[in-house]
């Protein structure tokens, strides 16, 4: 699943270098979803069961959290990167990037250049 995330970000415009929502935001929803599913008053007595343990509520409930916390998650992070933008902005210009950040924002190159 998160190949494949990974795969649709490659064909947009998005910019996510590091994968974060690949790594963090399709594997936070994938665990939360399946605690939905097996979770066992066995392992944890004060909780409850999940769908395997004949409780599929537990699974309704936790994909409304999840659809919650990405809902949520988006609307922040849009209003971060427009406050960040209108105060230093997002991009560094193409010369900058053609040079190398290293150098730009450190004044050192990160690898020895030949």
């Amino acid at each position: 699943m998160c190949n494949f995330i990974v795969m649709m970000m490659n064909r947009t415009r998005l910019d996510d270098t590091l994968d974060v929502f690949a790594c963090h935001g399709c594997g936070g929803a994938l665990g939360s979803l399946l605690t939905g599913v097996f979770a066992s008053k066995l392992i944890n007595p004060g909780g409850n069961d999940g769908l395997l343990f004949g409780n599929p509520k537990q699974l309704g409930l936790q994909t409304l959290a999840v659809v919650v916390c990405a809902v949520w998650a988006f609307v922040m992070t849009v209003v971060l990167l427009k406050i960040v933008d209108k105060v230093m902005g997002l991009r560094v210009t193409p010369e900058e990037e053609d040079m190398g950040l290293d150098i730009i924002e450190h004044g050192e190159y990160a690898f020895w250049v030949d």
